[in-house]
């Protein structure tokens, strides 16, 4: 297995850079899928390991906390890919909360260290994140708003986790004689 203080370092290299090019704002969510199996070399939902999960999270919570931004971890398919974040973002954006706890067999290590970190945890189904990032090709792009543009990150992967990152923006109306900022 990947050294756990690398895996820390590139998650909170990777949310950095992400939270800096995204121009993030205090109070916004930023939507985080992460395998930990494909952390370490393994399948997708197959490998999962609660050690590298935490690592790579307390990487991303890290930069997150001190960017002021709301984490929202994505489950595994089992529970329908819901989002695990604090019920002050789930009240702050009206969001439906549902009852499920995630374990790593049903839910991912990820979301049940997110689960296990944040001060009063909830689930949801969905959210409409303002940025967003991919560890191991999880799909995140349900919980992003509707118009999201790639970040083209200088950390590639996490332990063996391919990375990809996006922020989004609101979407451009009008015809030809619209103005834009």
């Amino acid at each position: 297995m990947a050294d756990l203080e690398i895996l820390r370092r590139q998650g909170a290299e990777a949310a950095a850079e992400l939270i800096r090019e995204a121009g993030a704002k205090p109070g916004q969510i930023m939507v985080v899928g992460c395998s930990s199996s494909e952390i370490i070399g393994g399948v997708i939902g197959k490998n999962s390991t609660y050690e590298a999960a935490e690592a790579v999270f307390d990487g991303i919570y890290s930069e997150a906390k001190k960017a002021g931004l709301y984490i929202a971890a994505q489950c595994c398919e089992h529970l329908n890919r819901a989002v695990i974040l604090e019920k002050e973002c789930a009240e702050k954006y009206g969001l439906e909360e549902v009852c499920v706890v995630p374990k790593p067999k049903a839910g991912g290590s990820f979301a049940t260290c997110c689960w296990s970190r944040l001060d009063c945890p909830t689930a949801v189904e969905k959210v409409s994140a303002h940025l967003g990032m991919d560890v191991g090709n999880t799909l995140i792009g349900m919980h992003l708003r509707a118009v999201a543009v790639p970040v083209r990150l200088s950390v590639r992967t996490i332990g063996e986790a391919p990375v990809t990152a996006a922020r989004t923006r609101p979407k451009f109306i009008g015809g030809c004689r619209a103005c834009y900022e």
